[in-house]
């Protein structure tokens, strides 16, 4: 318990509240967007930096850069950030990254470098008919992997509501109709798609991907269980320690510890990829096979997909 505690001491860094868009959100307006949200990003890093704290102004200058696209940015607390790889505006397939334990803006560096690799993976493989946008999704505060809310679904039910609504909204962004979703889940990210998957029925989510799972969590022990149309893709890595975290499910003081069923396991009943030798961390790594199968599932080409 040493570790959380001690970071839960660390000071506030001073940050401004979220850029005020004049306009509503629209393919017209993305550029808008994301200047007002780049230079925001600038201001966040000029009061860390004034704070003391280099690491952090680091990171949000990195964000403000005129290469990125920020559709929506906060930088207060640990920060949240969502960010787009790619023309949004006439994509006809989104992939929407939805990340893990210990992602914050101080090191949202390996999350943008995931979504990276697989959107270079998918300019490579896409058609040229086929226009594609990753989205790297960090619209909830993520438990520390060192904690105890990393073991129950505190944070996915909050981050839920959040990440529905997102997909809401995104149906808006791209022209000249919403496009073809696939929600690819790491980690904890996979318990928060989990909880939002009923809701996202007829909002153009036509594949949830779950890489590296603990476990779905309270109710959702089988694809069947998660009420999605959606397909429901499920994999791991062979040097993923995750394989040894046991995946049940308790009542512990008034609040529900674990996350049941092994997506991989023949009893979830989801569609099982090959992702490789790769570890917890390595499902985005140019070259692996399950970025190779990640991509197939964002353009469609699910016949494509090696399963494990």
């Amino acid at each position: 318990m040493v570790l959380p505690l001690s970071a839960a001491t660390r000071p506030q860094i001073p940050a401004p509240p979220p850029a005020a868009l004049s306009t509503p959100l629209t393919p017209a307006t993305l550029t808008t967007a994301y200047t007002a949200n780049r230079e925001n990003a600038a201001e966040a890093a000029r009061m860390a930096a004034a704070h003391g704290d280099r690491s952090r102004a680091a990171a949000d200058r990195t964000l403000a850069s005129p290469t990125r696209h920020l559709l929506h940015f906060d930088a207060r607390g640990t920060g949240q950030a969502t960010e787009v790889l790619g023309d949004l505006a006439h994509a006809t397939r989104v992939a929407v990254l939805v990340p893990g334990s210990d992602t914050t803006l101080d090191t949202y560096a390996r999350f943008h470098t995931a979504a990276e690799s697989l959107y270079r993976r998918l300019t490579r493989e896409a058609p040229r008919t086929t226009p594609t946008a990753v989205v790297a999704w960090l619209g909830y505060r993520t438990p520390a992997t060192i904690s105890t809310t990393v073991l129950t679904p505190g944070r996915a039910d909050q981050a839920a509501p959040h990440l529905r609504e997102f997909i809401r909204e995104l149906r808006t962004l791209t022209a000249p109709g919403p496009a073809a979703v696939s929600l690819l889940c790491h980690s904890y990210g996979t318990v928060v798609c989990a909880r939002a998957a009923p809701a996202l029925s007829g909002l153009g989510v036509t594949d949830i991907a779950f890489v590296g799972s603990p476990g779905t969590g309270t109710g959702a022990d089988s694809a069947a269980a998660l009420h999605t149309s959606a397909r429901v893709w499920a994999a791991r890595g062979a040097g993923d320690w995750i394989a040894d975290v046991p995946h049940l499910r308790l009542g512990l003081f008034g609040t529900t510890v674990g996350f049941g069923t092994d997506p991989v396991s023949p009893s979830f009943g989801a569609r099982v990829f090959a992702a490789g030798p790769g570890g917890h961390s390595d499902y985005f790594t140019p070259g692996s096979a399950s970025l190779a199968n990640l991509a197939r599932i964002v353009l469609g080409e699910t016949t494509e997909v090696t399963r494990a």
